[in-house]
């Protein structure tokens, strides 16, 4: 079995939750079967692939393939930028099985299953009508995604949502789209990547940096400054918390220039 995941992120080009998740499910998939990834932000080479977790005894492989936005769009507004991309990998894809990962990648899988009469998989990491704020970004580019998102959902053969309250969220957002179609598959974690660090690894040495007591208890933000992640609410929220807890913020790549000096001035 053949399957082409399309994605928007992908090593080395990860900014968010959706990346890792492709990265993620790529590399557990290969060993299994034959993967090819389908990503944007340009070529990839070997050294950019990820390694197969066993990959003496995998019985798949792992292909990357990236794609830069057409010349003829590098003005264009960013929803048209990602249409742009979006026709490339639905021309190239082939496989037995199409999965999608945000509407980055809606209106490709979308128009690849259309195209090539291949069986379409969408995992919801988000969704259009729960973020209007993205009109800041994109003005009436937002328009555009919402109704690739929308057009892609309702024609998927199957949607997986990662919580039983995105489940609930995606039959709101989109009632014409079949129960019997959507089902929950919860993000999990590989335990061996979290192991307690030993004492002398250099690791440490970001606490020292950083000037992080570790022996206090610890309240860590790690995400986007997005609208959607909330960090505005948790900083008005901080003076409830007790003096003696520590608060670390891991927060990078605002999604605009304006919610990163909000979060600032917040701060």
């Amino acid at each position: 079995m053949k399957v082409d995941i399309l994605t928007r992120e992908y090593p080395p080009h990860v900014y968010g939750g959706a990346g890792v998740h492709a990265e993620e499910l790529s590399k557990v998939l290969a060993e299994r079967i034959d993967v090819t990834v389908r990503a944007f932000d340009g070529k990839r080479t070997e050294a950019d692939i990820p390694a197969i977790p066993n990959a003496a005894d995998a019985k798949g492989s792992l292909k990357v393939v990236g794609y830069d936005t057409p010349s003829e769009l590098a003005d264009a507004n960013p929803a048209l930028k990602t249409f742009g991309v979006d026709l490339q990998i639905a021309n190239d894809v082939d496989a037995d099985i199409i999965h999608a990962h945000t509407w980055y990648a809606c209106l490709a899988g979308y128009m690849a299953k259309m195209l090539h009469g291949t069986p379409l998989v969408i995992t919801a990491h988000s969704l259009e009508p729960f973020r209007p704020w993205k009109r800041e970004q994109l003005g009436g580019g937002y328009n555009l995604s919402s109704w690739a998102e929308k057009d892609a959902y309702e024609h998927a053969d199957r949607v997986i949502a990662v919580s039983g309250g995105m489940r609930k969220d995606i039959l709101t957002a989109y009632p014409n789209l079949d129960p019997n179609k959507v089902v929950v598959v919860y993000n999990g974690i590989t335990m061996a990547d979290f192991a307690t660090p030993a004492p002398d690894d250099p690791g440490w040495k970001v606490f020292e940096r950083y000037h992080i007591d570790r022996s206090k208890p610890t309240l860590l933000f790690v995400g986007r400054i997005t609208r959607q992640k909330g960090l505005p609410y948790l900083l008005k929220a901080l003076h409830l918390i007790s003096k003696d807890i520590q608060v670390v913020l891991c927060a990078g790549a605002p999604d605009t220039p304006e919610i990163a000096e909000e979060v600032k001035t917040a701060f």
